[in-house]
């Protein structure tokens, strides 16, 4: 009968231990996602902004050699990422494929000029560097126009500097949750234990004493629930990596290293304070006061 009534508890006991583990893990691994998305915010929106070009439309009347010396000084740019000459011809085809006919036996003509695109670098995709830059490429009298989308770049701006700041906010919020899920779970693991410590206290342990081997069990559930957790998004940035490489999810690698570390920490602190307050309670009970 013993024997029976001992192996449940074994069960019991480690079901218990189960359901802590799961909870740090999930609550860890969703943490760990949102960190994950507030780290790489920067990366996404100038992967954004990068594709936003400038095009400048080059006068008929402009030389070969205008064009080439344009067209180098502009790669050379400090603020250009690449650029992409587009010749009247190759727009045309462009155009025509889009239309789906040939407008030029409609015109006689083609109507369209040589153009350069250039692809800023995202530091410099604001409506104020974007104008000067306008003004500089301006100043060549072969040069008919610079144009580029300036309200998609306004809203683009406006738009990131909101989702970050949202962003934010809710990894705080987030956080705290994470701690108060994480925290139940302890107390609930450190619960069914109380008449174990109150025993204990009763012969005559220290609070410290007492304390320690479940404190100790926690933190090993912690780092458990933490290498879990770090398993899955593992998995995701994987996942994320081969779907959209042009992000570089995984090239930052003292980033994904600090997640990691902040991961582990997390799960070793949160589950080191939530057990140590946990078991304070129940040695502060009177024995009465366990049945409630």
């Amino acid at each position: 009968m013993a024997s029976s009534f001992e192996k449940y508890q074994r069960r019991r006991l480690f079901s218990s231990y189960i359901s802590v583990v799961v909870s740090i893990s999930l609550v860890l691994f969703l943490l760990g996602l949102l960190g994950l998305l507030v780290l790489n915010t920067k990366n996404v929106a100038d992967h954004f902004k990068e594709q936003i070009a400038l095009s400048v439309y080059l006068k008929d009347s402009a030389k070969e050699v205008e064009i080439n010396q344009l067209k180098q000084s502009l790669a050379l740019a400090e603020y250009t990422k690449s650029t992409q000459y587009i010749s009247k011809e190759e727009a045309a085809e462009a155009h025509s494929a889009d239309i789906g006919e040939d407008f030029m036996d409609f015109l006689g003509y083609n109507p369209l000029q040589n153009s350069i695109d250039v692809y800023l670098k995202a530091d410099f995709v604001s409506p104020e560097i974007l104008e000067t830059i306008t003004e500089e490429i301006m100043t060549k009298d072969f040069v008919d126009e610079v144009v580029y989308d300036k309200p998609l770049i306004a809203l683009l701006n406006d738009n990131i500097k909101k989702i970050s700041f949202w962003i934010l906010v809710l990894s705080g919020v987030f956080l705290f949750i994470a701690v108060l899920l994480i925290n139940s779970s302890i107390r609930l693991s450190v619960y069914a234990k109380r008449f174990t410590i109150k025993t204990m206290q009763m012969v005559g342990a220290t609070k410290r004493f007492i304390r320690g081997p479940f404190i100790w069990r926690s933190i090993r559930l912690g780092l458990i629930g933490a290498a879990l957790a770090i398993a899955g998004m593992a998995g995701v940035l994987y996942y994320l990596d081969q779907s959209f490489p042009e992000l570089g999810f995984t090239e930052d690698r003292a980033m994904l290293a600090g997640l990691v570390g902040f991961i582990l920490i997390m799960g070793f602190i949160i589950t080191w304070i939530s057990t140590f307050f946990a078991t304070q309670r129940f040695l502060n009970l009177r024995t009465d006061e366990l049945y409630y």
